[in-house]
């Protein structure tokens, strides 16, 4: 008999483009497993709401642009289930039956609780959606019994309310839901072109849908070694956020040119700044290629998504019976 693959689920919230940050972080590690795992990949779009829940206009426009970056870089809805959270009613039937157990301090103690808050403090985040969002993600897992979720180091607590949830639901009512396990993942944290962490908020991200050369440009002009003032003053790599990126997108022999002639002034930062260029560029074709492939067929997006739906909407309508079952509902 086979052995049946391993199951796991991550998402997304839907914000618009994806950059090179959520490439490396998330995206290319879900392109990676699909040769190994059964994959769920969902567009949280509920999840969304709760932290923009008085502008919710650009969510679906904002879903499709997602989408259009999961299939570009390379999530096969052949070998993947990719659906819309809000496509799933079960997922609010299931969040609305765990949060019936679940004790409010659980909710208070979650680290990114008050973090959150005050990282958006320009907005009331103190609604009973965003306290228990954690529960709604819980349903998000528990619902497709998932066996393990992809999370950072970071993640971790996260994922442990999920464990906590599905102990005590099997404890009340009898075993129903595995307890999912972290699968850890490791993705350098990439920067902007002004050398903070990559994000659209800070206005220096390279987006995946940008053009040759629009990528071009924009490394043309990231900071480099805050020393290096001449062309030929010796630079440090190892401070220098050109070179976090070589790490990532360059080969090697590029990597170990830039890191000794960076140190001597053999190289310069234009040079330097285009064979990353060259390295960013020939990751992103193939992903450049998918997108317009995709542009060229409107209703591909839509066709991937109906027929995730439909097999995701099959295993929850499954798991939630089993859950109907166990609490004689």
């Amino acid at each position: 008999m086979a052995t049946r693959k391993s199951r796991i689920l991550s998402g997304m919230q839907p914000s618009g483009k994806l950059h090179l940050g959520n490439y490396v972080g998330a995206l290319a590690n879900w392109v990676a497993l699909q040769d190994t795992h059964e994959c769920f990949y969902m567009v949280a779009d509920w999840h969304a709401v709760s932290t923009n829940y008085s502008e919710t206009r650009r969510i679906r426009s904002f879903t499709r642009e997602m989408l259009l970056d999961w299939l570009a870089a390379g999530l096969d809805p052949d070998r993947s289930t990719v659906f819309v959270q809000s496509s799933i009613p079960e997922h609010a039937i299931l969040h609305l039956l765990l949060s019936m157990i679940v004790p409010v301090p659980w909710l208070e103690r979650n680290p990114t609780y008050k973090e959150q808050q005050e990282q958006m403090a320009d907005r009331d985040l103190t609604s009973y959606g965003f306290m228990g969002y954690p529960v709604l993600q819980s349903a998000d897992i528990l619902l497709y019994r998932a066996d393990a979720v992809p999370v950072g180091q970071d993640q971790l607590p996260h994922l442990e309310i999920t464990r906590e949830i599905a102990r005590r639901f099997n404890h009340l009512y009898g075993e129903v839901f595995p307890e999912p396990q972290a699968l850890l993942t490791q993705a350098p944290k990439l920067p902007g072109t002004d050398g903070r962490k990559m994000s659209k908020s800070y206005n220096n991200a390279i987006y995946l849908s940008d053009p040759e050369p629009m990528v071009r440009d924009k490394l043309r002009t990231m900071v480099t070694d805050p020393a290096r003032k001449r062309r030929n003053d010796p630079g440090n790599p190892d401070v220098c956020p050109v070179f976090d990126l070589h790490k990532v997108f360059s080969p090697s022999g590029v990597i170990d040119r830039v890191n000794r002639e960076c140190r001597t002034a053999a190289i310069g930062c234009i040079e330097c700044k285009g064979l990353l260029a060259d390295g960013v560029v020939g990751k992103l074709h193939p992903v450049w290629e998918r997108r317009a492939a995709l542009e060229q067929d409107p209703a591909a997006v839509e066709r991937a998504i109906k027929s995730g739906a439909e097999r995701a909407r099959a295993v929850a309508v499954e798991t939630l019976s089993a859950v109907n079952a166990a609490m004689h509902l």
